[in-house]
């Protein structure tokens, strides 16, 4: 799904930069910085250039956003996508598989997930995200829903509620999980599923 600030093809980087490197260190400041609060000044002391120079980069800090909160998005919808097929498992299986992917996609990237996090719906590019957003909670409460119909999970939880605390859960890591800290990102994966399935499951 194309944003509307993404529009037109990305300029070429001048010798020592690609648009990669330029939107990993943008996607710094904004999170350092926030977003409305970074300029496009700011974004080339960052690297070195003069504000005019950047231009020669990219074609607007909105650009470098778009291009963030996409990288984000595309990877959950991707999960969410996968999670949505029958032929692949149970309600139950997939909804497991979706919690264990969403951290995967957390830890790959951070970065631009933190940066979706904290977005306010201040501009058309942080309300299509938000939409977006939206829309992948949706999908996921269905799931879960699902899980609830076929009785592989607990009935006097409104289902609404359960997806909102396991992904409220999944969210909340970017605020304390580093890459290269002690915790493995496969054990993390297994550890918040474990945590939530294990209290969700219906008991015999």
């Amino acid at each position: 799904m194309a944003t509307g600030s993404t529009q037109g093809s990305p300029r070429r980087g001048r010798p020592g930069y690609d648009q990669e490197t330029v939107l990993r260190r943008a996607i710094d400041v904004f999170i350092r910085q926030g977003y409305d609060a970074t300029s496009v000044g700011d974004l080339a002391r960052e690297l070195g250039l003069t504000k005019s120079a950047i231009y020669h980069h990219v074609p607007s800090k909105e650009h470098l956003l778009a291009l963030a909160l996409d990288e984000a998005l595309d990877s959950l919808e991707a999960v969410i996508d996968e999670a949505s097929r029958p032929q692949d498992g149970s309600a139950y299986e997939r909804l497991r598989t979706a919690v264990r992917e969403s951290v995967a996609v957390l830890v790959a990237h951070l970065p631009s997930v933190t940066l979706l996090l904290r977005v306010h719906g201040n501009s058309e590019v942080e309300l299509r995200a938000l939409a977006r957003r939206r829309q992948i909670d949706e999908r996921l409460a269905a799931l879960v829903q699902e899980a609830v119909d076929d009785g592989s999970l607990r009935r006097d939880i409104a289902p609404d509620l359960i997806s909102r605390l396991i992904f409220g859960t999944v969210n909340s890591l970017v605020e304390w999980y580093r890459p290269d800290g002690p915790v493995d990102a496969q054990v993390l994966a297994g550890a918040v599923a474990t945590l939530a399935f294990d209290g969700l499951a219906v008991r015999p």
